[in-house]
């Protein structure tokens, strides 16, 4: 499908399944852990799932081609995000599947109702008010940082739009750790799954990817690490793999 793309649009290839996305040039791009959050998302046939923050609308793309979910649906506040999202859903033929909503993702209970979806998947702004320098572009700002919404907001969201025994997955820094735990079970999303990612085997953690579910009984199991670069800094199998190389 031909889709217009303005001032400062690329169309970038997913290399995967054919699937594309439109960026800016000067704006913020999805990375690494847009990815690994889409594939490591407990998606199962027929689930409806939410987005929190979508952006570029990245991970719903990525979670309609590597699952059979009934329905995606992406809420991002920014109104020019939101916009192009809508262009990319339109250029992969996706829009029996995928929405995307502009509006402000705290507002998702009054949007959306209680109770609703089966997954909420986020890739949440990682610095904290006053962690780290703001950046002056605003929009890569407002991705970066917790302007228009914090880790608790996410959290307090989610709890009611997940139906009970939904599933929450979330990418984040590892340094966010105590205040992701706290808020989940806080507000009633108990951790079951948690995965440390490592640059490479001699590096320091700088991801985690978290999965929880609501209203379900403790038991946090950590999973193996995963590296991103082997010894000869090349990609490791299973990023390979999860990018869906060969």
């Amino acid at each position: 499908m031909d889709v217009l793309l303005k001032k400062n649009e690329r169309i970038d290839d997913l290399q995967y399944k054919g699937l594309k996305i439109i960026q800016k040039d000067d704006g913020f791009c999805f990375g690494l852990d847009a990815v690994l959050v889409s594939n490591f998302a407990d998606v199962r046939k027929n689930d409806c799932v939410i987005d929190l923050g979508t952006g570029t609308g990245i991970i719903s793309i990525l979670i309609a081609g590597k699952t059979e979910a009934k329905s995606i649906t992406g809420i991002e506040i920014q109104e020019d995000m939101a916009e192009m999202a809508n262009r990319s859903i339109k250029l992969n033929n996706l829009q029996d599947r995928v929405k995307i909503i502009c509006g402000d993702l705290r507002k998702s209970p009054e949007i959306f109702g209680i109770s609703k979806f089966d997954v909420v998947v986020t890739n949440p702004p990682y610095m904290n008010v006053g962690g780290g320098l703001l950046n002056p572009n605003e929009k890569k700002a407002i991705s970066r940082h917790e302007i228009l919404c914090t880790l608790e907001d996410i959290m307090k969201v989610s709890e009611k739009i997940l139906k009970p025994m939904g599933r929450f997955v979330m990418v984040h820094r590892p340094d966010r750790l105590v205040d992701i735990i706290w808020f989940m079970r806080k507000y009633s999303i108990e951790p079951k799954y948690m995965r440390f990612v490592y640059p490479s085997a001699n590096k320091k953690a700088n991801l985690i990817l978290i999965k929880g579910t609501k209203q379900a009984r403790p038991q946090l199991k950590m999973m193996e690490p995963l590296y991103v670069y082997n010894e000869k800094g090349q990609f490791t199998d299973e990023i390979n793999k999860i990018y869906g190389r060969e």
